[in-house]
């Protein structure tokens, strides 16, 4: 049995310009006033930048990790598979990824090989989405996980540390990869990439978290990643995303917080807040804090992880996800919201086929908030004629839907 979905979201489609009455011209001027942490970072990033920024006022793009690399049930399908495509008709506009063991094997920690991981990456870019990337490293001083949280690493991998020539090493392996992301039939160009490093800070189950090290030590670790990569590897198609755990208040937020000039997106993790159990109005409550840090600055703002473990709650999407997003005005100014993978039944964070939860998750997909990947704008371009916005798309399309 198959069921038909129709989407009527209306959209603004022809990519979105800096918020700056001057036209663009030839000769890049105009990118130039889009402000990144890498001046030379590419137009298709720096338009990625501003088209995120434009866009997270009106809509917010829903991300999935490892959406093509496997789902409940399946791995490495011969085609474009999708557990969220199988249950709404779309792929999702996000989707992410992780480099933990790069360098040390063909697999990342979550068995995805890494060859495979670059031909989706340009898969779900040359769909029009956008590609954002987590580095879960193995600890340099015992080589355990990142989750082995002893013998104050950080320390170890800054400058004058035992183990800092070894995370440059770590650090050569991944600018190849992120250099290696190119693509294009006559003149190759390297794909955008939301580079989320060190993340869950404040939390303190990774080797980088609190209080394994102290904010001086992450914040010099920041900075020294960022001039490394990119003033030394020249690699310049990055978005650096500083992206905490839960946090009592901004002060605690910006506590480790490298400045300004090193991050471009301010993200969230937050798994507790969606649970049954807590308050989801703590979810409102730091996305607004969240939005009103990143614009105080004129970032873009994510919730850059969050999900219910196998999603018991049949309306969890609506009844909770969404609804305590959309409490607060100023919340709803997110670029996008992940949710975590999808490796099995009971491990899962996106809804496949025949899940209870589908039809509470195709009626999120219906929301004019929510923008999957069918949807979306030219995100690597600008708008060439200077406008800020463009005619909405109005045209109704009809999904098909697996039961």
């Amino acid at each position: 049995m198959r069921v038909l979905l129709l989407l009527l979201l209306p959209l603004s489609l022809a990519g979105a310009t800096w918020p700056d009455d001057t036209p663009p011209d030839t000769d890049g001027r105009f990118y130039s006033q889009i402000k990144t942490v890498d001046p030379q970072a590419t137009k298709k990033a720096k338009a990625l930048y501003a088209n995120l920024r434009e866009m997270s006022s009106r809509y917010i793009l829903f991300g999935h990790q490892d959406d093509l690399a496997y789902g409940v049930g399946w791995k490495e399908w011969p085609e474009t598979r999708s557990d969220v495509k199988d249950v709404c008709g779309s792929f999702p506009a996000v989707f992410g990824w992780d480099l933990g063991k790069l360098g040390k094997g063909d697999k990342n920690l979550d068995t995805v090989r890494f060859t495979s991981m670059k031909n989706w990456m340009l898969e779900a870019y040359k769909m029009g989405g956008v590609n954002t990337v987590s580095w879960h490293l193995d600890n340099f001083v015992t080589d355990g996980s990142s989750w082995d949280v002893g013998d104050n690493v950080v320390a170890a991998i800054l400058p004058g540390g035992a183990h800092h020539e070894a995370y440059k090493a770590r650090l050569d392996v991944l600018a190849a990869f992120f250099k290696s992301l190119r693509t294009g039939f006559l003149f190759k160009h390297d794909i955008p990439i939301v580079f989320r490093p060190f993340h869950e800070h404040t939390g303190q189950w990774f080797w980088w978290g609190q209080p394994h090290c102290t904010p001086e030590q992450y914040k010099e670790l920041w900075r020294f990643t960022v001039r490394y990569l990119r003033d030394e590897k020249e690699v310049h198609n990055l978005l650096y995303c500083y992206s905490t755990d839960v946090f009592k208040d901004k002060a605690h937020y910006l506590e480790c917080y490298p400045g300004d000039d090193y991050v471009d997106i301010l993200g969230l993790d937050d798994y507790r807040d969606v649970k049954p159990e807590n308050d989801p109005t703590e979810l409102t409550r730091q996305l607004r804090l969240l939005v009103e840090m990143a614009e105080e600055r004129g970032k873009v703002a994510a919730l850059t992880e969050t999900g219910l473990e196998s999603t018991p709650e049949e309306n969890w999407w609506t009844g909770r996800l969404l609804r305590y997003i959309k409490a607060d005005p100023v919340a709803t100014r997110i670029a996008w919201v992940l949710v975590w993978r999808n490796a099995r039944t009971g491990h899962h964070y996106a809804p496949y086929p025949g899940h209870g939860s589908v039809p509470d998750f195709l009626e999120f997909c219906r929301d004019p908030l929510i923008l999957m990947e069918w949807q979306l704008p030219k995100l690597y371009k600008l708008d060439r004629k200077g406008m800020r916005q463009a005619e909405p798309f109005s045209s109704p399309k009809v999904l098909t839907v697996k039961p």
